[in-house]
């Protein structure tokens, strides 16, 4: 049924039937909210299927005025190419106003990494456990890293995680990724030790404390774990063995893509690990792995 709001309308469509997740659709609906707001005080327009693209270009321009980076703004166009063309479909709108409007060009940022010897040093015995007050927290952060780091999976991925998607005698692990793309990712045999000691100790939880109990990794609450609670102990922790100024969970991802194709992994298996939809996401890897080379080469060869 459709409503009198494009808006709602639209991001009805993304959450029923293309099943984007929650951090998604607050996404498009930040930018569509602003560009509304922007059309509403600057062209005194009503609709969000209204403006055409002198003022789609207009808004883009004061954006790169403003301090809006080229990733965002792109983000943002993004966000507006695929509200058109969902209302274009629908017949909502007679012509697509995103046609004649171009993208900013941006420099191509590569992924940030951890060094494997500074991998190493988080991954010594008991590092993690001796810093966490609580025993249970030690081993729940640990597996946190562990498993970012040794799977490759997006933090949504993780935290979402199911007892039931680990396979311990299989050794793997079965991931929900973005459009709800399953995929099949080994893991080694201590992190399967890993996750069979901590089991263990999640079994002290009582199951009246479990909302969810079917999710692998909780908090010694019983709850799910928060998004903020897995970023802020990877940023301790890496912080501890790194100076590289991003320390998120993804950097982990980043790190697991980058020490693979340095070992000499195939692109196409890493792309499939990673769960990308196309190879060009993966690629940007190989720069990482081209400058590792030509240090080898400086540093090795007698007349470089």
């Amino acid at each position: 049924m459709v409503s009198a709001d494009p808006l709602d309308d639209f991001l009805n469509y993304l959450a029923h039937e293309k099943r984007y997740s929650p951090h998604t659709l607050t996404a498009y609906r930040t930018d569509l909210i602003e560009f509304r707001d922007y059309i509403a005080v600057q062209y005194q327009l009503d609709s969000l299927t209204d403006p055409n693209f002198q003022i789609i270009r207009s808004w883009i321009a004061a954006l790169m005025d403003g301090e809006t980076t080229p990733r965002s703004i792109n983000r943002k166009i993004s966000s507006l190419r695929t509200f058109f063309r969902f209302h274009l479909r629908e017949g909502r709108i007679k012509a697509n106003p995103m046609l004649k409007v171009q993208s900013p060009k941006m420099s191509k940022r590569l992924p940030v990494f951890v060094d494997e010897k500074h991998m190493d040093t988080l991954h010594s015995a008991g590092m993690i456990e001796e810093s966490e007050t609580d025993p249970y927290d030690g081993m729940l952060v640990r597996l946190i890293i562990e498993m970012l780091y040794g799977t490759g999976m997006r933090l949504a991925e993780l935290v979402n995680l199911k007892t039931e998607d680990v396979n311990l005698s299989g050794g793997t692990v079965k991931v929900l990724g973005k459009r709800n793309k399953e995929r099949i990712i080994p893991i080694t045999a201590e992190l399967k030790q890993l996750i069979r000691s901590y089991i263990t100790v999640r079994q002290q939880i009582p199951s009246e404390n479990m909302p969810e109990p079917e999710i692998l990794l909780l908090r010694k609450n019983g709850k799910k774990l928060g998004r903020s609670f897995v970023y802020g102990r990877v940023n301790y922790y890496l912080s501890q063995v790194t100076t590289i100024d991003k320390k998120s969970p993804h950097v982990l991802r980043h790190t697991f893509a980058t020490h693979m194709l340095n070992n000499g992994a195939d692109l196409n298996a890493i792309k499939e690990l990673l769960g990308h939809a196309n190879l060009s996401a993966t690629q940007v890897y190989t720069h990482n792995t081209v400058d590792k080379l030509k240090a080898i080469y400086h540093k090795a060869h007698p007349r470089a």
